[in-house]
């Protein structure tokens, strides 16, 4: 059924322009907005802003007016389950939430909520807006292996010119990607460019630009004897944790790249070092680790053969438009009674 208004309370930190833009594209939306109440952004996309900003009594009840008075909550208040979850509780009126991580479906999990608020409001993610940049960091990361990066690095280091070696080729290699939502397929279309064979895990097939080949999630140890490099793009959930793990590396030809863009639960970190320390794989480069910020005294700070990034690839200055973009029309569709695009899954949370 087609609606009139929607009044939107801005949990988290946008600008001026980007506010006035979202409104302009979907007239019938009501922003309410202070700009006193949110933390300062110290990056782009630094949704939950500095974490020094507090606010007085009175400061955090005038911001929690503004949400238990919408129908709509641009952000999770404070990127924060407990207070996403008072939010619900309070307001009766409230039917969506945009959530401003592209796997934002561990966030709604960790609120708790009740079945019953879990079918009244919808939660949507940001998903597809960080395709481009991260499926960039899977191809550097499937090159750095691919071009015996941690070596040049070493002999760099110590300078040692040393005799020549025959470096892999990626448009020889046969590459798997696990996960074919946004990123997957962004993935696998650069790899495709690049002459890769691809492998993309899916329980059900269908058509994906750049794809050669099928492989149900829970059979991927049934091909990792094939594969030279395995990209993870797969959001955390219960079916996901640990499916990159003993199995499949006991299967692997050695020498694999490990490349992970998506959750780092989805690796098993004990049986990857384990993997990394025998040679089955030659090369890992993780943008996400399982807990972060990653323990001081793990053993994968210091490997030689990874990379560690933290959970930085994703960011890019466009984030934040094209997340408003992506709000802008799903306000519409919204008010006009069609299907939300990127719907938290709320029986597995991705």
């Amino acid at each position: 059924m087609a609606e009139d208004r929607l009044r939107v309370a801005v949990a988290t930190p946008l600008s001026d322009e980007l506010c006035a833009m979202i409104q302009e594209r979907e007239p019938r939306v009501q922003m309410v907005r202070d700009p006193e109440l949110l933390p300062p952004m110290r990056h782009p996309a630094d949704f939950a802003g500095d974490p020094d900003f507090s606010r007085t009594g009175d400061e955090q009840r005038r911001f929690e007016e503004i949400i238990d008075g919408a129908d709509a909550l641009y952000g999770i208040p404070d990127v924060d389950p407990k207070a996403l979850k008072r939010a619900v509780d309070a307001n009766s009126r409230l039917r969506w939430v945009q959530v401003m991580a592209a796997g934002g479906g561990g966030q709604v999990k960790a609120a708790g909520l009740e079945p019953q608020q879990l079918e009244r409001v919808s939660f949507t993610t940001s998903a597809g807006v960080h395709g481009g940049p991260l499926a960039e960091f899977a191809l550097f990361g499937l090159l750095a292996g691919a071009k015996s990066l941690p070596r040049l690095q070493r002999q760099q280091s110590a300078h040692v010119w040393s005799g020549r070696w025959e470096m892999a080729q990626l448009s020889e290699q046969t590459v798997l990607v696990l996960g074919l939502g946004g990123i997957g397929t962004e993935i696998a279309r650069l790899l495709s460019a690049f002459g890769a064979t691809v492998i993309g895990t899916a329980r059900h097939e269908r058509e994906v630009e750049g794809v050669d080949e099928f492989v149900h999630p829970d059979s991927i140890a049934d091909v990792a004897h094939r594969v030279d490099a395995a990209v993870v793009a797969l959001p955390g959930t219960s079916a996901t944790e640990k499916l990159v793990g003993e199995r499949f590396f006991a299967a692997a030809q050695r020498g694999l790249t490990v490349v992970n863009v998506g959750r780092g639960t989805v690796i098993d970190e004990d049986a990857l070092v384990r993997a990394l320390d025998d040679g089955t794989v030659g090369f890992a480069a993780l943008d996400v680790v399982a807990s972060e910020p990653l323990s001081t005294d793990s053993p994968l700070w210091d490997h030689p053969n990874v990379l560690l990034s933290p959970h930085t690839a994703a960011l890019n200055a466009a984030e934040e438009r094209r997340i408003a973009e992506l709000f802008a029309d799903n306000a519409t569709r919204l008010l006009d009674g069609r299907p939300l695009r990127n719907l938290v899954d709320t029986v597995d949370f991705y």
